[in-house]
């Protein structure tokens, strides 16, 4: 009689424990929501972050591409006039400027 005795106070001991176990176990889960929650929210934020960041430099690339071809067609129009100018240059040779 006394070993079964021992034995029940073993088993309730045994049960406390399992249930203390999950009762930690299931804060420890909610934690980990709690915080997978967080870091789905700072990911979608950081993600809208980027899709503004990527259309500036989407804007400021097109806006550099605009520069650098009127800067080429500057260039070549300078290029141009300074060919004219030797070439009248070229013409006259006896007269001076």
């Amino acid at each position: 009689m006394e070993a079964i005795k021992k034995k029940m106070q073993m088993l309730k001991l045994d049960k406390e424990n399992v249930l203390d176990r999950a009762e930690q176990a299931e804060a420890e889960q909610k934690q980990a929501e709690e915080r997978s929650k967080q870091l789905e929210d700072e990911l979608a934020t950081m993600q809208k972050k980027l899709k503004g960041t990527e259309d500036e430099l989407d804007k400021y690339s097109e806006a550099l591409k605009d520069a650098q071809e009127k800067l080429e067609l500057a260039e070549k129009k300078a290029a141009d006039e300074a060919d004219k100018e030797g070439s009248k240059g070229q013409e006259h040779p006896g007269q001076q400027k």
